[in-house]
């Protein structure tokens, strides 16, 4: 089974979900603490700097950080990209059909309520529910506040104040939030674990290359050269 986020995501369906409880002390927009663990993702087209949640989703942040260390994901493709919606890596076979977690057989999702799908997001892809294995993908999804039932569906949903006025001033994908989707969706929920704090402007360039419209693969190679796992200063 392909490892992807769903058809209807593809198409930029809103589809409905409800969050945890919060956590007041924690941002996940702000910028990592000194001494604190990031990536840092070096692409063909630039670097991405990327604040890693262990507390929040130890498994995935494990997993992630133990193939990067290993070499897993050195000269990986992005091998799906959708403008205005995220970009896809983490598979050694270049389909989206490839991967395993560093155990050999997929790891379960994890849940705080804590991450949300914000533009920047790095989340699990996977083929269904508690299916990760080592591909993922970073949100890229712009704005929310110009589509006209964004605001009064994230109200319907109750969806916590600050989380809704952020994913309609900075973007991302919150039908992907937390595992929980809208009856018949046939959507899988995904599994955040970090977010960029620098680089983004990679990432859009990354999302805006031409693609086979087909599979939404890349025409030219994007490439991943290595992730170095290191501590902010």
């Amino acid at each position: 089974m392909r490892t992807r986020i769903s058809a209807l995501a593809i198409a930029m369906v809103l589809i409905f979900l409800s969050s945890g409880c919060k956590d007041a002390e924690f941002d996940q927009l702000g910028m990592p603490a000194p001494g604190e663990t990031i990536a840092i993702m070096k692409t063909n087209m630039g670097d991405i700097y990327i604040r890693l949640f262990k507390k929040d989703a130890p498994d995935a942040v494990e997993n992630f950080t133990v193939h990067a260390q290993s070499g897993y994901y050195d000269g990986l493709i992005f091998h799906r990209v959708i403008n205005d919606f995220m970009i896809q890596g983490g598979d050694p076979t270049g389909t989206g059909s490839g991967g395993e977690s560093i155990w050999g057989t997929p790891f379960p999702d994890y849940f705080t309520g804590n991450l949300y799908h914000y533009r920047g997001a790095l989340s699990m892809a996977n083929s269904g529910y508690n299916t990760n294995g080592s591909q993922f993908f970073i949100v890229q999804a712009g704005p929310l506040k110009s589509n006209a039932n964004a605001s009064a569906w994230l109200e319907n949903e109750e969806y916590d104040a600050e989380a809704a006025s952020r994913y309609l001033e900075i973007g991302g994908t919150p039908w992907l939030d937390n595992g929980h989707t809208m009856p018949t969706s046939g959507n899988d929920g995904h599994m955040v674990f970090g977010q960029v704090f620098k680089g983004m402007d990679v990432v859009d360039a990354i999302a805006a290359v031409p693609i086979d419209e087909a599979n939404a693969k890349p025409l030219v190679d994007v490439i991943i050269t290595t992730i170095e796992i290191t501590k902010y200063e």
